[in-house]
């Protein structure tokens, strides 16, 4: 079985792939969209698929002597525009930085599923959703105890 073979929907590398891809940007995903963020369960899935896809296609290009890094690097080049998209100035506030972050790691799940790494892109799923709710309530604690916030970028915007 050679990594072409997860391009080729008859096997079951394929929906291996496919599946985990799936399974990892839904779980990223529906943590998002339970918080009501722009990018939800749909976003994540496709984000970590196309990942995938673009990165065992590149991959799979090896014996023709394409470089697989030059592949990945322009989905973290695209998947940073796209993350910049998210990130809004209101006010004296940035918003969207922890969104565009989370579509960054989605990429890098996508990658890790692409490169043939399914349990490394399950773990990285797991620690990503770790920090997305476990900090969470340390961010409160520190809230709490010294009133400033724990995440989020605060000052005056230059307009």
């Amino acid at each position: 079985m050679t990594i072409a073979d997860a391009l080729d929907p008859s096997t079951e590398l394929f929906w291996r792939h496919a599946g985990t891809g799936f399974l990892c940007g839904a779980a990223i995903g529906l943590e998002r969209q339970f918080r009501g963020k722009v990018a939800g369960m749909r976003t994540s899935i496709l984000i970590t698929l196309g990942t995938s896809y673009f990165v065992t296609l590149g991959a799979a290009m090896v014996p023709n002597g394409v470089d697989p890094t030059r592949v990945l690097g322009q989905v973290v080049t695209g998947i940073g525009f796209l993350g910049a998209g998210v990130i809004l100035a209101r006010g004296d506030r940035i918003v969207g930085v922890t969104t565009a972050a989370v579509i960054w790691v989605l990429a890098a799940v996508g990658s890790l599923i692409g490169f043939g790494y399914l349990q490394g892109a399950m773990v990285a799923t797991l620690l990503t959703l770790l920090v997305l709710v476990g900090v969470e309530g340390l961010e409160k604690i520190l809230l709490q105890k010294t009133g400033n916030r724990g995440s989020g970028v605060y000052g005056v915007i230059d307009e």
